[in-house]
C-alpha cells in the first residue's frame, strides 16, 4: 500500500475517533462554524491557572438541542453586527471535582488578583462560584460573550469571563449604561431562544427543558 494511501486512512480514522460522543451531543463548530470559541479550561488562562482535568483538547462539546438554540441566536446576533464567543459547555464531572480539590486548598490563590481580588478564597463555595454539581456536566449549560464582527474585539461587559465578585452579577450598580446595554443584548437574545440566565454571572445561561436534566456526565473533551 502507498504511503499517501496510509496517510489519508490515517486521518479518515482520526476524524471517526474524534465524532465519537455520546448520542444527543455535538461539537459546536459542526452545527454552528462562524461562532467563536475560546476553551479557557484547555489553558493556563484560568482562575486555577492550569488546564483542567478532562480538558484534553481544545474542543467545544454540547448538547445537540443547545447546539440547534445558539444557532438561532448566532444568527439573530450576527443581523446586529455581532458574533457569540463561547467560553465553555460541555464539562466533565472530573472538571469539577478540580475545581472543588482547588477551592479547599486556601493557600493556592495564583489567580487570585485576577479572578477574585475581593473575596477570600475561603468564600467561593458559599458564594455560589464553586459548587460539587454544575449544570455544564449536563451538557447545555454555556458561558459566553459578544464580540463585534467588524473589529473582532470581545463587547465591554464590565467585568472579565470567569471573574468572581459582584461586578459580575447581570444588574451590578457597578456598571456604565454601556455595559449594562451590552449584557442586556446578550441576556435578551439568550431569553428570546430558551435560555435561562443564572443570578451570579452574566455570561452563564442553561437551556430550558435540556435534555438531559438529572444526568452529569464525565466523558473528556478531545
Amino acid at each position: 500500500m502507498k504511503k499517501s494511501t496510509l496517510l489519508i486512512l490515517l486521518f479518515l480514522s482520526l476524524g471517526l475517533i474524534a465524532q465519537e460522543l455520546p448520542k444527543g451531543f455535538v461539537y459546536l463548530n459542526d452545527v454552528v462554524p462562524s461562532i467563536e470559541t475560546e476553551l479557557r479550561y484547555c489553558s493556563h488562562n484560568n482562575f486555577i491557572g492550569i488546564p483542567i482535568d478532562g480538558y484534553e483538547d481544545n474542543a467545544l462539546i454540547i448538547s445537540t438541542k443547545a447546539a440547534n438554540a445558539l444557532k438561532k441566536v448566532q444568527e439573530e446576533i450576527l443581523k446586529k453586527g455581532f458574533s457569540l464567543k463561547v467560553f465553555d459547555a460541555y464539562r466533565p464531572q472530573q472538571a469539577v471535582n478540580h475545581f472543588v480539590r482547588w477551592a479547599r486548598v486556601l493557600n493556592d490563590t495564583v489567580k487570585k488578583r485576577e479572578y477574585y481580588p475581593n473575596i477570600p478564597k475561603r468564600q467561593l463555595f458559599n458564594l455560589g462560584y464553586i459548587a460539587s454539581k454544575s449544570g455544564h456536566t449536563r451538557g447545555s449549560t454555556v458561558d459566553l460573550t459578544l464580540i463585534d464582527v467588524k473589529t473582532g474585539t470581545e463587547l465591554d461587559m464590565g467585568s472579565p469571563y470567569d471573574f468572581f465578585g459582584e461586578i459580575s452579577h447581570p444588574f451590578s450598580k457597578k456598571l456604565s449604561k454601556k455595559q449594562l446595554e451590552n449584557r442586556l443584548l446578550l441576556r435578551t437574545v439568550m431569553l428570546k431562544n430558551n435560555f435561562r440566565p443564572y443570578v451570579n454571572e452574566w455570561w452563564h445561561f442553561t437551556l430550558r427543558n435540556e435534555p438531559f436534566p438529572k444526568t452529569y456526565f464525565n466523558f473528556p473533551i478531545k
